[in-house]
């Protein structure tokens, strides 16, 4: 498949048709590139006017077909994903893997005893062609063609992507890790996530991604779908670590049935504008989601994201936990809604916003709104701005700890929160990352 031209019907068409889909999905995908052209850029946040459409790769052939054999990837991908330690970590504590180069899917499995219990773990495009019914009873239901600008432009040049389905009573006992890669200069990067998690079953999913450094810029416009049915359990794990020069700009929405609990946790260190705001709707009664999430947003990084909690069932509940680290000209906003509609009768949801300054050229914004339609329901909303002081530092240092190690300290019990949420392997590599980022910066 040859890698395609500039964004425009005739793309959009050419991408249909190789993938062999369904005369419904290109009329979806045109229909959405329709929405594109009339939808305008958000009017809050970051300003994105400067991405130039026409100068980004839309569909980039990985040359390699979808394997569930790691030898028979070609060894440039494979040695790109060696080297971050994805593979390594299939065999230690993963129920399946899949990977994900540029454009497309290649490589991919999944446990035998998960399989024989009817789970589905797959790239988008193999859920279209054998998972059409499952499929199209889900797809674009959360996050519409006509959603925002960046949603419909994932809907028209969608490309990769994860679908999961766990059917009802099915409990993973490991996680399903999804890795996503971009290594071409002006690259797009467009997978659609669905993910359906059957009654009183449960699920763990993890994804990561990661970019080449180029002096151009590169896009990723992902959305993300969640389905989580009556007594069903779902933790969603992102662990973003994008290079400098990528404009991450995402559509992440999940629904919560009658008892049903979703977990996000999101961690945020790469990329050149990040705007994220992962939204739960709280459907059914006694519902529950949790929110946690991390940014760090280094020099002319501006990281713009905060979670939506919509409530509708009653005696649902939510809380969200946001910590943002600020360093050297960096931005940070909290940006989030909870809204308890009027038949959300005793709804409870808590807001705690937390930032850390490291210098004086650091800065941050909290921008809340919380609604209530009825006399029954409770928000309570906690926002703390804090620096690394000259006082707590002497006062660790006064015990014989140096400059460096006192500061990763007050980091990390500031990011405790965070990280006691991840599985302990990805805790000590976001930490990892984390202090690889700040290097320097506390010197």
């Amino acid at each position: 498949m040859k890698n395609f031209e500039k964004l425009g019907k005739q793309l959009i068409t050419k991408l249909s048709q190789n993938k062999k889909e369904p005369k419904a999905i290109l009329d979806f995908r045109l229909a959405a590139f329709r929405n594109f052209q009339k939808l305008k850029n958000p009017a809050y946040g970051p300003n994105l006017n400067k991405i130039d459409f026409q100068d980004i790769i839309y569909y980039l052939d990985p040359k390699q077909s979808k394997s569930n054999d790691w030898s028979q990837v070609d060894k440039k991908i494979r040695d790109t994903f060696q080297d971050i330690g994805v593979i390594d970590a299939e065999e230690k504590y993963l129920s399946g893997l899949a990977t994900q180069y540029e454009s497309e899917v290649v490589y991919h499995s999944l446990a035998k005893e998960l399989q024989e219990k009817g789970v589905i773990f797959t790239d988008m495009a193999t859920a279209i062609s054998e998972h059409y019914q499952l499929f199209h009873k889900y797809f674009a239901q959360l996050v519409k063609n006509d959603d925002n600008k960046y949603a419909a432009l994932n809907s028209a040049v969608f490309s990769g992507g994860t679908f999961i389905y766990v059917p009802p009573g099915v409990v993973l006992s490991k996680p399903l890790h999804a890795y996503f890669r971009i290594d071409a200069a002006k690259m797009g990067q467009f997978e659609r996530t669905l993910i359906i998690v059957d009654k009183g079953a449960r699920l763990s999913y993890i994804e990561g991604c990661t970019a080449a450094t180029y002096s151009s810029n590169a896009l990723h416009a992902a959305v993300v779908e969640i389905f989580v049915q009556e007594d069903a359990i779902c933790e969603y794990i992102t662990l973003q670590n994008w290079s400098h020069n990528v404009y991450n700009l995402v559509t992440k929405r999940a629904m919560c049935e009658k008892n049903a609990q979703i977990k996000w946790i999101d961690g945020n260190i790469g990329s050149l504008v990040n705007m994220k705001y992962p939204a739960v709707i709280l459907k059914g009664d006694n519902a529950t989601a949790k929110m946690v999430s991390v940014s760090l947003a280094g020099k002319r990084q501006k990281q713009d994201t905060g979670g939506k909690m919509i409530h509708i069932g009653r005696n649902t509940s939510s809380s969200i936990v946001a910590k943002s680290i600020v360093q050297n000209t960096g931005l940070a906003t909290y940006r989030g809604l909870i809204k308890h509609d009027k038949k959300a009768y005793n709804a409870k949801s808590t807001i705690e916003c937390d930032t850390l300054l490291l210098d004086e050229k650091a800065r941050s914004h909290t921008l809340p709104l919380n609604i209530t339609k009825n006399g029954s329901s409770q928000i309570s909303h906690e926002a703390k701005v804090s620096t690394l002081s000259e006082e707590t530092l002497y006062y660790i240092m006064a015990r014989g700890i140096d400059y460096q190690q006192a500061s990763e300290l007050i980091i990390g019990g500031f990011m405790e929160s965070f990280l006691q949420e991840l599985p302990m392997e990805y805790a000590a590599e976001f930490n990892a990352l984390l202090k690889n980022e700040m290097a320097g910066a506390i010197g």
